[in-house]
């Protein structure tokens, strides 16, 4: 498994992020479309400010909105800078509520993300769907509805584990074995009272996951997610100290 990070920063808190990741552990980060925006129709400036390090700090490109035109144009021009930069991988959150959606919306939605699924791979990206609380692909039967809909498996899933449990969905292992072929990236966040957490702190009990990814044989990208609102060194650094222990094991 490769290890990647992931949060929202400051203006000098993405250059300590963007500079030392790899100081503490990790192989590349998974940046928040805050971090990266300003770069989108300047590739060049990118790779120029990060240099080699610029593929790995690009490791993931989370970006969110609706399907609708601003959200897909906004999206497709993401798909371009993915490529340019050498992102394999662009993760998107359906900013959209889960509140009065019916199956027929899901499966709605899985297509035009089919074609848009196509459309990043030609770009030689993965289109990888990022579920959320309260976004269209929240409970456990949407999962399925949503992805027996998805055509050609051209759309991925990102795991995320504190939104899972923010769902209901307490069985994250269960998740991890039931969609294992589709899986291509997990966010590890932990969760207490609702609230999100820095890894170890929640209530999330983590061992059942990695014993799943180690059945499955995962080799995938593993993000910590940190949203806790904790400050950036403090939690670089604990969340690596919380993951090393289980991906050596693994």
């Amino acid at each position: 498994m490769k290890l990647a990070f992931s949060k929202p920063t400051s203006k000098d808190e993405q250059q300590e992020l963007c500079t030392r990741f790899r100081s503490y552990g990790y192989d590349g980060l998974q940046l928040k479309y805050d971090q990266y925006s300003k770069y989108i129709c300047a590739p060049e400036r990118f790779i120029d400010d990060y240099g080699t390090d610029a593929r790995d700090i690009a490791s993931g490109l989370i970006i969110g909105g609706r399907l609708d035109e601003a959200g897909v144009t906004s999206l497709r021009s993401v798909f371009k800078f993915a490529q340019a930069v050498g992102t394999k991988r662009i993760i998107f959150c359906h900013g959209e509520s889960r509140k009065g959606l019916s199956s027929s919306d899901l499966q709605s939605f899985a297509r035009a993300l089919s074609e848009l699924g196509k459309e990043a791979q030609q770009y030689e990206v993965v289109l990888s769907l990022h579920h959320h609380y309260d976004q269209p692909v929240m409970y456990r039967q949407d999962f399925s509805v949503f992805f027996e809909a998805i055509v050609d498996n051209t759309v991925k899933l990102t795991i995320d584990t504190a939104h899972l449990v923010k769902s209901g969905i307490d069985d994250i292992a269960g998740m991890i074995r039931d969609y294992r072929h589709i899986i291509d990236n997990i966010h590890v966040k932990d969760i207490k009272k609702g609230e999100f957490r820095v890894l170890g702190q929640g209530d999330i009990d983590f061992e059942p996951l990695f014993t799943a990814l180690r059945e499955i044989k995962y080799d995938g990208w593993l993000c910590a997610d940190e949203e806790s609102g904790s400050d950036l060194v403090g939690a670089m650094e604990t969340c690596i100290r919380f993951l090393i222990p289980y991906v050596v094991c693994c």
